[in-house]
């Protein structure tokens, strides 16, 4: 789940919650997603209001790619899931030993184990 400390950010039209500013130090945030993967640079209040704003949640279509612990090569996988509480991935790499199709279900903030491919 999401630190309470981080500022939630909608998008103006619906109010759909695009992601969060996390506090960096006093003036400076960063843009993370819903799950809070980074987004981009840490900047002013309005910089990464803007980043977050362009980004959209265009990054939910995205292809990632998982690091898990027992491979050394990441596997690509798809966002099934995605939300401040949960986050569930799906395997979409043929090369990968394991099962195509197999659901990981990853910590709230993201830990890092996930980059966009």
């Amino acid at each position: 789940m999401v630190p309470e400390h981080w500022i939630p950010h909608r998008r103006q039209d619906d109010g759909e919650l695009l992601g969060y500013l996390v506090p960096v130090e006093e003036g400076v945030f960063a843009p993370v997603t819903v799950f809070g993967h980074p987004l981009g640079e840490a900047g002013d209040r309005e910089d990464v209001e803007r980043t977050l704003d362009a980004v959209g949640l265009s990054y939910l279509a995205d292809r990632w790619m998982l690091q898990l612990p027992e491979r050394d090569e990441p596997i690509a996988v798809q966002l099934v899931e995605a939300s401040p509480e949960r986050l569930v991935v799906q395997n979409v790499d043929f090369g990968y030993e394991g099962d195509y199709g197999k659901r990981f279900h990853l910590d709230v903030p993201e830990t890092g184990r996930l980059r966009r491919a």
